[in-house]
């Protein structure tokens, strides 16, 4: 906010030759009361400034490395996203394993939304520090520092007639600076809101890749039933609605781990294995088994066993 110095200082002069004893008096509360609201002012822009300095930009060094080349009055370095450093990440790893591969064509795809969500935070970030933090440091550097002075300059009866009224100006554009914050922060709100809604919209996008892409767990899955069905060549499934067929059931290659048994359990019926705490068995899984039960073994004895009783080992 800029004041004609001159112009105000002569106002002042007149206004001491017009005003007697007792409206400096009224003077001097109204002039309390316009630096206890600047006070006031000054106190929760400094708290919002810093607080969303540190939402911006979280790490404290960036942050001292930005304020020194301000005060050197030279231009900040564009920072890189830690979203677009993913998303980079991702794309470089997908060229390494084939890109032609169900993880590489997703890894592809994951990392351009990472890499867009990143240039949305970085587009976000620039548009908050120039439509909010400028407009508050600008009154934290400006207007408040002038109060200030001011201030100090009435506190010492020094040349207080005709600064007063300077001053009175400044504290009275307290309101405007109000106004002023408040529409900042209106674009502020407005900047976040779009931030968040280009991220849903990136994520929305991505899920839609992922659906037209091959599903690597399906495609496995698919195989091992595929392969257990030709197996048995025709038998009933491994897992039955009521009784799991303990004799047909066969080890995986790969895939048993021990487990320590952690409470006693005594076999329901034929298909379960009864437990002794603190013994070890082999345990493993079936396709289409119930999560909460694994196949046991112990030496020539198989069976259902709870989840619930064991501690996996390996």
């Amino acid at each position: 906010m800029d004041f004609n110095v001159k112009k105000l200082a002569s106002g002042a002069g007149f206004t001491e030759e017009k005003f007697g004893q007792a409206e400096k008096t009224e003077l001097d509360a109204h002039f309390e009361n316009l630096l206890s609201r600047a006070d006031c002012t000054k106190l929760w822009t400094e708290k919002i400034y810093r607080q969303t300095e540190a939402l911006l930009q979280p790490n404290p060094s960036a942050r001292i490395e930005e304020f020194l080349y301000e005060k050197l009055d030279r231009k900040v370095p564009s920072r890189i996203t830690n979203g677009e450093l993913l998303g980079q990440y991702m794309q470089d790893a997908a060229k390494e394993f084939g890109p032609g591969t169900p993880y590489g064509s997703t890894l592809i795809e994951v990392g351009e939304c990472e890499r867009r969500l990143g240039a949305a935070e970085r587009e976000f970030l620039q548009t908050s520090a120039i439509s909010f933090l400028t407009p508050l440091r600008n009154f934290l550097e400006g207007d408040w520092r002038t109060i200030s002075a001011e201030h100090e300059l009435r506190v010492a009866q020094t040349e207080f007639d005709r600064q007063a009224e300077v001053t009175r100006l400044l504290l009275e554009g307290i309101s405007s600076t109000h106004v002023n914050h408040l529409r900042c922060l209106h674009e502020f709100v407005e900047a976040q809101a779009a931030y968040h809604k280009q991220c849903h919209f990136h994520m929305q996008e991505l899920q839609k890749e992922l659906g037209r892409l091959p599903n690597a767990f399906a495609l496995n899955a698919t195989h091992t039933i595929a392969t257990t069905g030709s197996a048995t060549e025709g038998l009933s499934s491994p897992v039955e609605t009521d009784t799991l067929k303990i004799e047909e059931v066969q080890a995986p290659a790969t895939g048993t781990r021990k487990a320590k048994v952690l409470y006693d359990y005594d076999a329901a019926d034929s298909s379960e294995l009864s437990l002794l705490a603190d013994e070890l068995i082999t345990v493993y899984t079936v396709p289409g088994m119930d999560s909460d039960w694994l196949i046991g073994e112990r030496g020539n004895q198989k069976g259902k066993v709870p989840v619930t009783y064991l501690e996996l080992l390996s």
